[in-house]
């Protein structure tokens, strides 16, 4: 069921939901990281980080930094596709899973309490 919010209403969900993160996780991502964790988990496999450059229309080292920052947090892993050994394979990982399902549920608590 879609919810209606108002432009203000809105970025105010965005604003508590990011105050929190920044309050009570020490795992402290850029927009940017967060768009590509959550494309990770929300697009099915497979990724790469070829792939994942061209979707933000980044570079390539754009990516390979921001996963190595996300690599040392626990959130995703890589390694080398077999088929095609140019090519890295970005693996989801528990750790990611459990801080999206985490962020999933601040933003529905948010919501809740931003309702009409």
């Amino acid at each position: 069921m879609p919810i209606e919010l108002t432009a203000s209403q809105a970025l105010g969900l965005w604003h508590g939901v990011t105050l929190d993160q920044v309050r009570h996780d020490e795992r402290d991502l850029t927009l940017r990281q967060l768009a590509i964790l959550l494309h990770i988990y929300l697009v099915p496999p497979p990724h790469t980080v070829r792939g994942l450059a061209a979707e933000l229309n980044v570079t390539k080292p754009v990516i390979t930094r921001a996963l190595d920052t996300m690599g040392e947090m626990g959130l995703v892993d890589r390694m080398r596709d077999e088929r095609d050994r140019r090519n890295v394979v970005i693996k989801r990982t528990v750790g990611g899973a459990l801080y999206l399902e985490k962020l999933g549920d601040l933003v529905r608590e948010h919501g809740r309490r931003q309702s009409p």
